[in-house]
């Protein structure tokens, strides 16, 4: 709870920038990392600073839940604070790619702690009424990072140097820092249990062989090489290791009693796939831009702003209409505009203009805005206060896994499709085509030396290779129609006694 009503403000506002921080960098890096490895070097590792990152915070997700729980809210999201403000500064002084992984890894760390413990810290401190709009507001800050990073990254690299993009997060962070410790007063019944230390471990231990596994699959190694399948192998074990410790201890770190229910279980599907379809966007798209039609890495950002302003606006409109509407009801609505989007930008190609293309975002940001916002109340609802920091860690777990994965896979086909097109398109020159990287597309040096007649076949390669990921998408949304159908006719409750309570308090 917090103290006085005059300093519930301050304490949104200190759990907005946290938020903020930690859902950008998910992204602000990946629009920097060709000035990164150019001074670092490290061509071949670089892919690590994006992966140490996003196990880090996957692993520590569910573990900083439970501790939440168990020992309260406000000393573990200062904790985690603490440890990514101390990552974000190493990450500034990393001199090389090895150096910036491992600092990226204790970001990611800190990471894990402050997206699900600022919306569960929301739903304790805000009485039913206010949580639709509350949510909405910090869904809208989470698809805001997610369009609005790799801008800020690329003009943050362009304008003044790639460090920057780390040492900004310290006086965000200091200045959250001091709204929580200083105005965020806990009155939750804290219970002191065992750890699940040996589920930890497992969990830990199974999500990165699968996330090296996706990660090095088909680039370091061939997928059937003994390497990627020895990863796999390992997951398969500490994962079924991790479901069984989880199903007799006392305490487990994910609880999957919670699964039990009907919504929570439908939800944490919805979640992960509206998750590895949305991810992908935020890359495709400067990808088309910058190739097809020219221009920098920022000129390119810039047309992510549509997506972003939709996303918003789907976030908030979701937010209010829960007080009308069931969750299941408004969210098949969020999934025919979500795929609509999806499946208009699947029909993008050279004639597509820049009109056309920004109108295809909005509509996919409108649908997938309402996800922010609506997933965590829906995650949360008819859930006991001393579950909600797992339940919210659960779900922001499973939606960045979904993003992960579904960047891999889709960037892997992508990929794939690109080169296999360019093959087809260049005939006699398929050893030329070889030698060409989507990134040389980038450069306007490197564009400048390519014969028109072949740019002209390369672009037309990059645009079908956009389109037909984009067609991919669309079955993860059609996997997010079936868990939304599956959530039942539950809707957001009030209840007149928590009401007063949390009045009086």
């Amino acid at each position: 709870m917090v103290s006085k009503e005059s300093n519930v403000g301050l304490v949104v506002a200190g759990l907005l920038l946290g938020m903020l921080m930690a859902a950008m960098d998910n992204t602000i890096v990946s629009a920097s990392m060709p000035t990164i490895v150019g001074e670092l070097g490290g061509l071949d590792q670089f892919i690590w600073v994006t992966s140490a990152y996003l196990v880090a915070t996957m692993a520590s997700m569910p573990i900083f839940g439970k501790l939440s729980d168990m020992y309260g809210r406000k000393r573990f999201y200062l904790l985690g604070l603490a440890i990514f403000l101390i990552g974000s500064a190493l990450c500034g002084t990393a001199n090389s790619i090895v150096q910036l992984s491992i600092y990226r890894a204790i970001q990611g760390i800190g990471g894990g702690s402050l997206m699900p413990i600022a919306f569960t810290i929301i739903f304790d401190i805000f009485p039913p009424e206010k949580r639709g709009k509350m949510t909405g507001l910090f869904g809208a800050v989470f698809g805001l990072s997610s369009v609005f990073g790799p801008l800020l990254g690329a003009y943050i690299t362009d304008q003044i140097d790639w460090r920057w993009i780390f040492y900004i997060n310290l006086p965000l962070g200091i200045i959250s820092l001091f709204f929580i410790s200083r105005y965020y007063k806990e009155t939750l019944q804290l219970r002191k249990l065992k750890i699940d230390w040996l589920g930890a471990i497992t969990l830990v231990g199974s999500v990165v062989s699968l996330m090296f596994a996706l990660e090095l699959g088909g680039n370091e190694y061939d997928w059937n090489s003994t390497q990627i399948i020895s990863l796999f192998t390992v997951f398969a074990v500490l994962f079924i290791s991790f479901i069984f410790i989880e199903r007799k201890v006392e305490e487990p770190i994910i609880s999957f009693g919670l699964f039990k229910k009907q919504l929570f279980a439908a939800t944490q599907g919805v979640a992960f796939f509206y998750g590895s379809a949305f991810i992908i966007t935020t890359v495709l798209i400067p990808l088309f831009v910058q190739s097809v039609y020219g221009g920098s890495a920022t000129n390119s950002g810039i047309i992510l702003i549509p997506m972003m302003v939709g996303s918003v606006v789907g976030s908030q409109v979701a937010g209010q209409s829960v007080r009308k509407f069931s969750y299941r009801a408004i969210m098949l609505v969020s999934v025919i505009l979500f795929f609509t989007g999806m499946a208009l930008l699947s029909t993008i190609d050279l004639d597509t203009t820049r009109t056309t293309v920004t109108i295809f975002m909005i509509i996919a940001g409108l649908g997938m805005g309402c996800s922010f916002s609506l997933l965590s109340m829906a995650t949360q609802h008819k859930i006991e206060p001393q579950k909600r920091g797992i339940a919210t860690s659960t779900n922001t777990f499973f939606r960045t896994l979904g993003m992960t994965i579904g960047v891999t896979i889709f960037g892997t086909i992508q990929n794939h499709v690109f080169k296999n097109n360019l093959n087809d398109a260049l005939g006699n020159l398929a050893g030329f085509a070889g030698n060409i990287d989507s990134r040389a597309l980038l450069s306007a040096d490197a564009r400048a030396k390519i014969p028109p007649e072949v740019l002209s076949k390369i672009t037309d390669a990059m645009a079908n290779s956009v389109a037909t990921t984009f067609m991919w998408t669309l079955v993860p949304v059609a996997l997010g129609f079936i868990a939304i159908v599956l959530m039942g006719k539950e809707r957001l409750t009030f209840e007149v006694k928590e009401n007063r309570t949390k009045k009086a308090q």
